[in-house]
């Protein structure tokens, strides 16, 4: 990518994958974003869990009613967990990491798809959460936010298009009603 506006406009959601792994240092690179991305107080309350195991990712992929599919066909996700006892806005911090990691597969030329577990459910009304948590052997104290599924891209999807900017959701100086 040229810069970080090109990025951000070609970055789009890739749930389709070539059964191609990622190489070593791909992975190193995005790992990197995640744990160099800003945190409240730098108290980078996350922690990563590197999963390629095909049988794990089948089970990661039926943790939650809608939604987890391509984790199935990923070359390999990253699940997303953090401690809210380090910090009070652990949600945000790792939004921001996993925002960073999606920016940098991008850059990678990999696609990406970030896949919400929090507050999300199976189709038997279980926490997707406390699925992922059972899968991978996670402590009941650590909270899972997301998994974010990573591959060689086997679609292309269209740049977002800068006039559908919503500039009406920008207020000046004070809110503005709609008109």
């Amino acid at each position: 990518m040229k810069n970080f506006h090109d990025l951000l406009f070609n970055r789009r959601s890739i749930r389709k994958y070539k059964d191609e792994e990622i190489s070593g240092d791909d992975v190193t690179t995005i790992l990197q974003a995640g744990l160099a991305s800003p945190s409240s107080k730098n108290r980078r309350p996350w922690n990563f869990i590197v999963v390629e195991d095909k049988k794990t990712l089948e089970a990661l992929s039926k943790c939650k009613e809608f939604g987890a599919r391509p984790i199935e066909s990923c070359a390999l996700a990253i699940v997303v967990t953090a401690d809210p006892f380090e910090s009070d806005v652990w949600v945000e911090d790792a939004s921001i990491a996993t925002f960073a990691m999606q920016m940098q597969a991008e850059d990678l030329g990999l696609g990406s798809c970030w896949i919400q577990v929090r507050e999300r459910f199976d189709r038997d009304a279980n926490l997707a959460e406390d699925n992922v948590r059972a899968i991978l052997g996670i402590p009941d104290d650590i909270r899972v936010l997301s998994i974010l599924t990573l591959g060689h891209k086997d679609e292309e999807r269209k740049p977002l298009n800068e006039e559908e900017c919503l500039w009406e959701k920008v207020h000046i100086g004070h809110w503005r009603a709609q008109e």
